[in-house]
């Protein structure tokens, strides 16, 4: 016999406003355990030390995740001209 997942059967979409120091996936399950969701995932990672919207896919939402993913995405950032670190990125010293 198999077993069912755990969790209400909750559906639909959450948007998320992700801190960086944090991955995807840990959001998503952090989601998950909050609301007792038997299925959750996200429509795209987002890199951990960048912060950005989460779109959170719950229950029977989760089969609209490619319609989501195919759509056209915006982006937005700052550059600081003239600095260099010693990693190429933001986390390296200056």
């Amino acid at each position: 016999m198999a077993r069912g997942k755990k969790g209400r059967p909750i559906s639909g979409w959450l948007v998320v406003d992700k801190p960086a120091g944090v991955t995807s996936t840990s959001v998503v399950g952090k989601v998950r355990w909050a609301l007792d969701a038997k299925k959750a995932g996200h429509a795209g990672t987002l890199d951990p030390a960048a912060t950005g919207v989460l779109a959170i896919a719950l229950g029977e939402a989760t089969k609209t995740v490619p319609f989501v993913t195919d759509a056209m995405k915006g982006y937005r950032f700052c550059v600081r001209w003239g600095a260099a670190t010693d990693t190429d990125d933001a986390e390296g010293q200056v």
